[in-house]
């Protein structure tokens, strides 16, 4: 084929446009993935309601896999293990490809790079057409990060392998070694379920997690959840869990993922000495969070940031989803499937239904 369909975002509160693009001619470490599924991430639905910026036009959606269909000619493109891909193999990739060369990718934060090219994040050009997932083909740019998907994952499974699972991975990194550990979770969405899983089978000895809907408070019993707590109506409840299980120290890690202010407030006081607290959510703007420097100083706590993640994050993703895609229900948080030409009626079910995950599948 010479040219391929993408779902086109222009502006919040435009439809879709379905528009068809030439194909890419491939230069050195690029390739052209046939993308057999794309997952919406929240990320997406806030750029699509307006509530965060993007260049436009674009392609959204950047919880992508697929086949690879085309190499470029010379040079082989390898995976993160370094073993060169070929036609066909079936792949995810990072967020973000990166240069490798400039000072935050040489001070090992990729993320960072001063020429990031990010997925579904990028305007549409001549160049670079197919850069999101909402498309039946998605261009890969030099410097990206690719892991292979074993046949044992389903579509479904590994596509948010790329986004919410390669997040979860690199804030537990980031906050340490989780065996015998008390945990809190704040948040019990799609990044939330990953986490309090990816924390029990790590060896967490308690894993309480917060929410307001009492929901996904109950789904999250089925993903490693020790104690749950909503906060919709304040933290008593909540208080009261740490204080039981902790025997009123509080907790050794937190790890925050809704991004709201006073959900970050509470985490804090929420630490033991010596605890440690890794902030995920807080990525579209917000009020400030007052802080204590003297409650900081004093209690020794550790406070990261952590946006997106490092390679080797993605592939311990990919190698934990496949050991244990059986033992947590991963694949129903994935509640619908919609074809690529319905794109606008995905996101529209999505934000209606306040689903955690629907996915679109070209093709079908």
């Amino acid at each position: 084929m010479s040219d391929a369909l993408a779902a086109v975002f222009t502006a919040a509160g435009e439809p879709l446009q379905l528009n068809r693009y030439a194909l890419p001619t491939l230069a050195a470490g690029e390739l052209l993935v046939k993308v057999t599924c794309c997952t919406i991430c929240g990320s997406d639905v806030h750029t699509y309601e307006g509530r965060r910026s993007t260049p436009v036009p674009t392609i959204l959606g950047h919880e992508i896999m697929g086949t690879v269909a085309e190499l470029p000619p010379g040079e082989a493109v390898c995976d993160v293990a370094g073993q060169p891909l070929a036609v066909g193999d079936r792949i995810t990739w990072s967020i973000a490809a990166n240069c490798g060369d400039c000072f935050y990718c040489s001070h090992e934060i990729p993320p960072k790079c001063e020429q990031l090219f990010k997925y579904g994040h990028e305007a549409i050009d001549d160049v670079h057409p197919f850069s999101g997932g909402l498309a039946e083909v998605c261009h890969l740019a030099p410097g990206t990060p690719i892991v292979r998907v074993p046949d044992a994952l389903s579509d479904v499974v590994a596509c948010p392998a790329n986004c919410a699972t390669a997040t979860v991975a690199g804030a537990l990194r980031t906050g340490g070694d989780c065996r015998d550990k008390i945990v809190l979770i704040q948040g019990a969405g799609m990044l939330g379920l990953t986490a309090m899983a990816m924390a029990r089978t790590r060896g967490a000895a308690e894993v309480i997690v917060c929410d307001i809907d009492d929901a996904r408070l109950e789904t999250a019993k089925r993903f490693g959840a020790t104690r749950t707590a909503n906060v919709r109506d304040g933290l008593d409840v909540l208080q009261a869990v740490v204080a039981e299980v902790s025997e009123s120290r509080g907790v050794d890690i937190a790890v925050e993922l809704s991004g709201s202010p006073a959900s970050v407030a509470a985490g804090l006081k929420l630490l033991r000495i010596g605890g440690t607290y890794v902030l995920i959510g807080s990525v579209y703007p917000a009020d400030d969070v007052p802080v204590s420097a003297e409650w900081v100083v004093r209690r020794w706590l550790n406070i990261h940031g952590v946006h997106n993640y490092l390679p080797e994050d993605l592939a311990t993703a990919v190698d934990f989803l496949e050991r244990e895609h059986e033992n947590f229900p991963f694949a129903e948080l994935v509640t619908d499937s919609f074809s690529l030409e319905d794109s606008e009626a995905a996101f529209e079910h999505t934000i209606r239904e306040r689903c955690l995950r629907v996915a679109v599948v070209p093709g079908t």
